[in-house]
């Protein structure tokens, strides 16, 4: 028998008994046997070994699934049974008739959201358009959907090792563009750290090690400093009544390289990679009271900064995270992260509104069914394009919040960089629409004004406002966006009809009929996309009514001589010219997409690709640009811009030259520098494009930069220049 069936089948068996466990805590036997029984049919639905294998395979996915839907997010049986359920279903139908019956109305629900959101065929790019519809659906059916999505993803991206780069790529782009954005919004901090690391490990793979080996190396010293760190406060804390534990956390590998590269500094001036956090055992009606005490215990040992000091005790966040955070110089004056929380604080954090939703009456939820109805209201807007649709999607995914007030003191969240429009929209439509300026802490400000934590605002309206395009230029929020788009295409519809009526009216006068078909051809002509853009410029005398009538009388009059001329042409004289074939100015060295090829593009110079780079497209404004996987701009591109990342591979054998640039240092040796060029000029097929060198205190480093054809040959010229006597390194720069 096949090693691999065996192993799925003891693979299957440990699952299979882990999830029954967890089922029994709450469902009674009968239920469960029903459970059972349909996945043992499930299973039993083909009787070719392979295709009976293939079937494991796939209900071993779906239990590895929920169980990190159980462990990590912290999701009850109904859920856990809905994704069981899910490949059973999709095999027989029928079985949905009697799942209400059997498993309870809330399996159901979960199911036909399932169900909603397989009906959207994948497309082959990395990121479509597709994927947030479906995210988009099941928000909107139900949440649970959305976090076995989640769970889903990260499954994916922990057997994504060893696939095949284009793969690794595609689910790496979905994670940091969608899914680890979400996980933050939903307050599931560690799985958007492990997806986010996961998509560095897989795009970046030697940044990634780098970062790993140097925490590695650094992990004696950072334990005991946080030994020092925390004795001291172990000794006053036992003194009090309070129950509480204490550790250390290393920040991610992902949060660790984005500090690198914004800061632009090394490993080692890193003072931040950890943070001590202090977990109370308190009931939650003393819960504040304790953070504080202890609050009060360390800053009395260590000196605070105040500007770090983040009070999400008094004002949660959106998404129900709780946590009162400072800063104090520790030992050796270096800078320390506490954070201080209850157990049931820290559940929220690490199992996010999947773990806030156990708890009644406590303060986020209606923040959260705030954002839900706001994007549920997007969803539904039928003007808005998918574009439009999927942007304020992203848009709502956040990091950072403010809280203002409304003039009777009531607390609003809203997005860092939210304007006074924004803070209109947000409490009333009508209130958007009208606004003219604001009142913020007693000064007259523009509508545009940026607002910060703490303002207190009031909205100053006119009648005689309307809705403006510039508008959607500064709004920060989904809600103010897509009410600002509603309104301005209620508008535009109204002066279309009045356009229309215009040039009707218009033509009457002048006694010309108004043929549609000679109409279209007329808008074509000009070059609108659209009937609609066409009468909006007539409304907004753009275009002059007059003008469009003389265009339209002069192309009929055209079209009647051109009938006369072909009526009084016979065949023999007709002459068809030949369409001249525009060629492609690409070659065939690239698959972009799927299977295209003589496609235009550009080779991105932030990173300069060469031939046999993993490599991924991007749509630019200028066209498509090829960039390397471990670009220095690939993150950035993937969080931002997910929607626009496509294949690309090379194929084929590289006909074309590309540039690279080394980095070399060294000791500066008598004679290093040419014996570093007549190694490049003994290379065959590659060439010296430029070389600047140097030297300070016995140590040189310079960059050169070569034309070649391949990274094979690239490979092979940096182990030689490695090799010689002096040189400590030679990297490749881009």
């Amino acid at each position: 028998m096949n090693k691999d069936i065996v192993f799925n089948k003891i693979e299957f068996l440990s699952l299979y008994k882990k999830l029954y466990a967890f089922l029994r805590q709450d469902w009674d036997l009968t239920k469960v046997r029903q459970l059972k029984s349909i996945l043992l049919k499930y299973i039993d639905s083909s009787r070719n070994i392979d295709n009976n294998t293939n079937v494991i395979y796939h209900l071993i996915l779906e239990m590895r699934t929920a169980i990190i839907a159980i462990d990590e997010i912290g999701l009850k049986q109904p859920t856990v049974c809905a994704i069981l359920l899910f490949r059973p279903i999709l095999n027989d139908n029928s079985i949905m008739k009697s799942v209400t019956k059997l498993f309870g109305e809330e399996v159901n629900t979960i199911l036909n959201g399932l169900i909603t959101v397989n009906k959207i065929s994948d497309k082959p790019t990395a990121v479509e358009s597709d994927n947030y519809i479906k995210l988009l659906l099941s928000i909107a059916e139900d949440m649970r959907v959305v976090f076995i999505m989640i769970a889903q993803q990260l499954q994916l991206m922990r057997d994504a090792k060893d696939k095949e780069m284009q793969h690794k790529v595609s689910l790496s782009v979905e994670s940091i563009y969608l899914y680890a954005p979400l996980s933050h919004r939903l307050g599931l901090y560690k799985i958007k750290s492990e997806l986010e690391d996961l998509s560095l490990k897989y795009t970046d793979r030697d940044t990634y090690d780098m970062i790993a080996r140097k925490l590695n190396e650094t992990k004696r010293s950072r334990d005991k400093y946080i030994n020092d760190f925390i004795q001291p406060v172990i000794e006053i804390l036992d003194r009090t009544n309070l129950q509480y534990d204490i550790k250390g956390r290393t920040k991610s590998i992902h949060s660790i390289n984005n500090k690198l590269k914004k800061q632009q500094i090394d490993f080692e001036k890193i003072y931040d990679l950890f943070a001590i956090r202090i977990i109370l055992d308190s009931p939650q009606e003393l819960e504040k009271a304790h953070c504080w005490q202890v609050y009060s215990i360390i800053t009395d040992m260590y000196q605070p900064n105040p500007k770090r000091l983040k009070d999400w005790l008094s004002i949660p966040k959106s998404n129900g995270y709780e946590s009162l955070h400072i800063t104090v110089m520790g030992p050796s004056s270096k800078w320390v992260e506490v954070q201080i929380r209850t157990r049931r604080m820290d559940e929220i954090a690490e199992r996010g509104l999947a773990a806030h939703w156990k708890y009644k009456g406590v303060k986020g939820e209606s923040t959260l069914d705030n954002w839900i109805s706001s994007l549920r209201e997007s969803i539904e807007d039928k003007d808005s394009n998918i574009a439009e649709k999927l942007g304020d999607f992203k848009l709502d995914l956040y990091d950072e919040e403010i809280f203002v007030f409304t003039p009777k003191g009531e607390l609003k969240k809203l997005p860092k960089g939210a304007s006074v429009l924004d803070f209109a929209f947000s409490i009333h439509t009508k209130l958007g629409s009208t606004c003219v300026s604001g009142r913020v802490n007693g000064k007259n400000v523009p509508i545009k004004h940026v607002l910060k934590s703490g303002d207190q605002v009031e909205i100053h309206t006119s009648p005689n406002q309307f809705c403006k395009q510039d508008w959607l230029n500064f709004v920060r929020t989904s809600k103010a966006r897509t009410k600002i788009r509603q309104l301005l295409k209620e508008e535009a519809s109204k002066q279309v009809d009045i356009a229309k009526e215009t040039l009707s009216r218009r033509m009457k006068n002048r006694k010309i009929d108004l043929e549609d078909p000679q109409l279209m051809q007329l808008i074509k002509k000009l070059k609108y996309k659209t009937v609609t853009d066409f009468y909006a410029d007539i409304a907004s005398e753009k275009l002059d009514v007059n003008w469009v009538i003389d265009q339209y009388v002069e192309m009929g009059n055209r079209e009647s001589a051109q009938k006369e001329l072909f009526a009084s042409t016979s065949a023999d004289q007709f002459v068809l010219k030949e369409t001249i074939k525009e060629e492609s100015t690409s070659g065939d060295e690239l698959i972009i997409d799927q299977n295209l090829t003589g496609v235009d593009y550009k080779l991105a110079k932030c990173c300069n690709p060469i031939f046999g780079d993993d490599i991924f497209g991007f749509v630019s404004t200028q066209g498509i640009k090829i960039h390397r996987i471990n670009c220095p701009n690939a993150n950035d591109l993937f969080s931002r811009f997910g929607y626009r990342v496509i294949r690309a591979r090379w194929s084929g054998i590289s006909s074309g030259s590309y540039i690279s640039t080394l980095r070399v240092i060294g000791n500066d040796q008598i004679n290093i520098v040419s014996n570093l060029i007549s190694i490049i000029s003994k290379e065959n097929g590659i060439q010296l494009r430029s070389i600047s060198i140097d030297s300070d205190d016995g140590l040189f480093q310079g960059s050169i930069s070569v034309s070649l054809a391949n990274t094979s040959m690239l490979e092979q010229l940096m182990k030689k220049l490695r090799a010689v006597k002096g040189v400590k390194s030679v990297t490749r720069i881009n």
